[in-house]
């Protein structure tokens, strides 16, 4: 969409999306570093993640609110993967 267009987003919504954005391109970053194959790419996944906590409790979320939001997106993996370990 071109900046001179309205759109019928809220605020909130494009800030949402964006992060959404972000997070699908991280993780493409990731599959990048993982297909390098060096050695760095052995704990590029654990140390992005770690990062991205580090990241969380620098932007002012509590342990509390971190460690929800990542056991909760644990939780859920099964049944977004439907059981299958890889896609």
């Amino acid at each position: 969409m071109s900046p001179e267009q309205p759109d019928d987003l809220t605020n909130e919504e494009r800030v949402l999306f964006g992060a959404y954005n972000t997070a699908a391109d991280l993780a493409a970053q990731c599959r990048q570093l993982r297909e390098m194959d060096v050695s760095v790419s052995a704990t590029a996944l654990e140390n992005v993640v770690n990062t991205l906590m580090t990241e969380f409790w620098d932007q002012g979320f509590s342990q509390t609110e971190i460690r929800g939001a990542f056991t909760a997106a644990l939780d859920d993996m099964n049944r977004y993967a439907a059981g299958i370990e890889r896609r």
